[in-house]
């Protein structure tokens, strides 16, 4: 396993647990929430930015969803032009393809091979490519996903039922506050012919962030052939 360099600060825990979360609404708001309130309080009434602003730029994040990154990948697997432009340059190419940014981040797409895996996580709070994956999952987020990730991506990615052949590697990135990345998975056989839409309708949000893999889900027409 070979991991990208990062500077976070981090302890890892033994424990990984997908039981979906309690209902944040039964819980009083925790530090960051109040900070969050407070600051957004405090910029509104310094007049520094409106309420109106913080509506719409909510309405863009409520906007993006894994369709988006879908569409991309499937782009990529019928066109080796953009593939080469995707992975030489995420963000410009996810610009071009017509997909706005709304943060400063650079977008570093990664490729899956049949002797690479790639698994993305951050190990100190929850960096993701929302303008083309939207919110990141819950787990995403966990403290025992984002230090298990590093120390152990076999065993964590196993529990999500994806078990990697052991002479393929597999590489951990770290995302930052100014990089993300994306993982462009292996296009599953069988589908040549199929159209973009059809394809892009196979690929998960999962298989971007890369604890599952497309490549052993048996295929039918049924899937979206076109």
């Amino acid at each position: 396993m070979s991991t990208h360099p990062h500077p976070h600060d981090h302890s890892h825990e033994v424990t990984h647990d997908h039981t979906p979360c309690a209902d944040a609404s039964e819980a009083p708001p925790g530090y960051y929430e109040v900070m969050e309130i407070a600051v957004r309080e405090l910029l509104i009434e310094k007049q520094l930015i409106g309420p109106g602003e913080i509506r719409r730029q909510i309405e863009v994040l409520d906007s993006r969803s894994p369709a988006l990154g879908a569409k991309v990948v499937a782009r990529a697997w019928v066109d080796p032009d953009f593939r080469a432009r995707l992975l030489t340059n995420g963000r410009k190419a996810c610009e071009d393809f017509g997909i706005s940014f709304y943060d400063d981040t650079e977008l570093i797409v990664l490729e899956n091979t049949e002797t690479c895996h790639n698994l993305i996580v951050c190990t100190l709070c929850s960096c993701y490519p929302r303008p083309v994956l939207g919110l990141p999952p819950d787990w995403y987020k966990a403290k025992p996903y984002r230090a298990r990730a590093v120390k152990e991506p076999r065993a964590v990615l196993a529990e999500f039922g994806t078990v990697i052949p052991a002479d393929v590697e597999i590489r951990v990135s770290d995302s930052t506050a100014q990089v993300r990345f994306l993982v462009l998975p292996r296009r599953p056989a069988g589908t040549d012919g199929w159209s973009e839409e059809a394809l892009a309708a196979l690929v998960t949000r999962d298989a971007m962030i890369g604890v599952v893999t497309l490549d052993s889900q048996p295929l039918t027409e049924s899937d979206g052939e076109a």
